[in-house]
C-alpha cells in the first residue's frame, strides 16, 4: 500500500492529509490562535505562597501567574530545588513543599482561561503515539482499557526494559498490538527529548520554557515514526528545514521520505484533497454503484445509514443489498477516519436476511477499521439489525473544527417552511392587537416570507384585516433569514 503525507503550511494554520493508494483518509489542522499550553515544561519562580490555600502562584514567563496546589507537587530532588538527595515524606503544608523565590520546573495541565492563570503541576508526563515517559519514576504502568491480561503482560515485559535511572513508562491504550519495534522506537524518541529538557534546564537560571509541546507537523512525524510511509511532503521551506532537524535527531527513519515540495500547485490540489474536505462535510456520501450513507452527528452519537439508492443490482435484492452493504464498509471506515467521529457509532445497514451475508459484512467492516490508528470496537449486529460500535476520541470532529451553528435554524439541521411562518405571523397580530391598542400594523418579514403573504396568503391576510378590523402592511427585509419577523404597532 502507497501511504504518503503532505504538510501544508500557512501563517496562520497547518494542515496534514495522509494519502493511502491516491485517495485522502485523514485529515489533521491546527489553528495559531487555538494552540494551547497543556503539556508545555517550564522552569518556573514561586512568585507568592497562600497557606491559607494550600497553594502558590508560580511565574512562568506569561501574562498571569499560574496556579499550583499542593496536591500537584511531587517531592523529588530532580524537580523541586532545595531538597535532600532523597525522597522526603510527602507533606500537605504548601510551605514545607515550596518557598517564596525558589525556581521550580513544571508542566502545564490547564490553559489559563479568563482572569484564571494556568494551572501546574510538578509531576512531570511527557507523552508519544504508545507510551508516556514519567521521570524518576520506577514503575511501569499499563492503560486499564487494554483489558486482556496476555496483552498486559506483554507489554509490561517489553516496556521494562526499556525503563532506567532516568524514569519509566505508561503504556496507552494506543499500544494495544504494537510491536516490540514500535515500542522501541517511542522510548528512544521520548528518552532523548527528556535528556534535551534536562540539559536546558542545567543551562537556564531564570524564568523560561523548557519545552513545548509539538506542533502538529511534528507530532505527525511522531506518530508515524515505525509506519512504511513513502513520502512526507511539506510546501514550507522553513518547516521543511524545521522537520528535517527533528527527524535526523529524534525519528531517523523518516528522513529519507521527507521531501520539500516547491510545485506551482497547491500541494492539496495533488489528490484533489480540498474537495474531499468539502464533501465530507455533507451529510450525504455517495457510493460507486449508486447507493448511498447519510451520516448525522449528534452529542450523544453519530449514526450511519446505507441505502442502495439508484442501485439495482443485476441478479436478485437479496445480492443487491448484500453488494451495496460490502460496499458501505469501506466507505464507512474511510468518513470515521476523515471526519474524525468518535464515541459511539450506530450503523443501519439495509436488511439482510441471510445469516452468511451478516457476517461477511461484519468481517467486511473489521477488515476496513484494521487501518484505524484509532481503536474501534464492534458490538455485532443488535435484536434490530443495527451495528453498535465505539470509536476512540482522538481530537475534535472535523466539522466541529471547521463549522459553527447555523445562525438559522440554531444547529436544527432543518427550518420551518414558509407556509408556517405566515401562519406564525398571522397568529402574532392577533395576539398583540388583543394586549395592545393599535391603529395598524407593519409586518417585517424575509423576501420568501413576504412574497407568500402577499400572494399565496392574501385572502387568510385580508380575512384577518376585517376581523380586527385594523391594516395589515407588509415591508420585506432582505437580510431577514426565513425565520425571522417582526411585527410592529403603528
Amino acid at each position: 500500500m502507497s501511504t504518503e503525507l503532505l504538510i501544508n503550511v500557512t501563517p496562520s494554520e497547518s494542515r496534514v492529509a495522509l494519502i493511502e493508494n491516491g485517495v485522502l483518509q485523514e485529515i489533521q489542522l491546527e489553528r495559531i490562535g487555538n494552540l494551547g499550553i497543556v503539556g508545555n515544561i517550564y522552569l518556573g519562580k514561586i512568585s507568592r505562597v497562600l497557606p491559607g490555600m494550600q497553594a502558590a502562584f508560580v511565574d512562568i514567563g506569561l501574562e498571569k501567574a499560574a496556579f499550583l496546589h499542593a496536591s500537584d507537587i511531587v517531592n523529588s530532588a530532580s524537580i523541586v530545588e532545595g531538597v535532600d538527595e532523597q525522597p522526603i515524606k510527602k507533606v500537605q503544608d504548601i510551605r514545607e513543599l515550596v518557598r517564596q523565590g525558589q525556581h521550580i520546573m513544571v508542566q502545564v495541565v490547564k490553559d489559563p482561561l479568563g482572569t484564571k492563570g494556568a494551572r501546574l503541576t510538578t509531576d512531570i508526563t511527557i507523552p508519544s503515539r504508545y507510551l508516556v515517559f514519567m521521570p524518576d519514576a520506577t514503575h511501569v504502568g499499563v492503560s486499564q482499557r487494554i483489558e486482556t491480561e496476555e496483552e498486559r503482560s506483554r507489554l509490561k515485559k517489553i516496556v521494562a526494559e526499556y525503563g532506567d535511572d532516568d524514569g519509566s513508562f505508561i503504556v496507552r491504550t494506543a499500544a494495544e498490538g504494537a510491536s516490540e519495534a514500535e515500542l522501541r522506537h517511542d522510548a528512544e524518541f521520548l528518552k532523548k527529548l527528556w535528556q534535551k529538557i534536562v540539559t536546558k534546564r542545567k543551562k537556564t537560571s531564570k524564568e523560561s520554557i523548557l519545552h513545548e509541546d509539538l506542533t502538529l507537523a511534528f507530532r505527525t512525524l511522531r506518530d508515524y515514526v515505525g509506519e512504511d510511509m513513502e513520502r512526507i511532503r511539506v510546501d514550507s521551506k522553513l518547516t521543511y528545514q524545521e522537520l528535517k532537524e527533528f527527524t535526523e535527531e529524534f525519528v531517523p527513519l523518516l528522513s529519507g521520505a521527507l521531501e520539500y515540495y516547491p510545485g506551482e500547485r497547491p500541494i492539496f490540489d495533488l489528490f484533489d484533497v480540498e474537495t474531499e474536505i468539502q464533501k465530507a462535510l455533507h451529510r450525504k456520501v455517495e457510493l460507486k454503484s449508486g447507493g448511498y450513507l447519510i451520516i448525522d452527528q449528534t452529542e450523544a452519537m453519530t449514526t450511519v445509514d446505507v441505502n442502495t439508492g439508484a442501485f439495482v443490482g443485476h441478479r436478485n435484492l437479496e445480492e443487491t443489498i448484500f453488494n451495496t452493504n460490502i460496499e458501505a464498509t469501506s466507505a464507512i471506515a474511510r468518513q470515521l477516519r476523515l471526519r474524525n467521529l468518535g464515541g459511539i457509532i450506530i450503523i443501519d445497514f439495509i436488511d439482510m436476511v441471510s445469516d452468511e451475508h451478516k457476517r461477511r459484512v461484519l468481517h467486511s467492516l473489521e477488515s476496513a477499521l484494521a487501518k484505524d490508528r484509532a481503536k474501534a470496537n464492534i458490538n455485532g449486529l443488535s435484536a434490530l439489525g443495527l451495528v453498535e460500535m465505539t470509536r476512540k476520541r482522538t481530537r475534535e470532529s472535523l466539522e466541529h473544527i471547521l463549522c459553527d451553528v447555523c445562525p438559522a435554524c440554531s444547529g436544527r439541521g432543518s427550518q420551518k417552511t414558509v407556509e408556517t411562518v405566515c401562519y406564525e405571523i398571522l397568529r402574532e397580530i392577533v395576539r398583540v392587537n388583543r394586549a395592545y391598542a393599535a391603529d395598524k400594523f407593519m409586518v417585517y418579514a424575509a423576501p420568501s416570507v413576504s412574497e407568500a403573504l402577499i400572494n399565496d396568503e392574501y385572502h387568510n391576510l385580508a380575512e384577518l384585516e376585517l376581523f380586527i378590523g385594523k391594516q395589515v402592511s407588509i415591508q420585506t427585509e432582505s437580510l431577514y433569514n426565513q425565520e425571522q419577523f417582526d411585527v410592529v404597532m403603528m
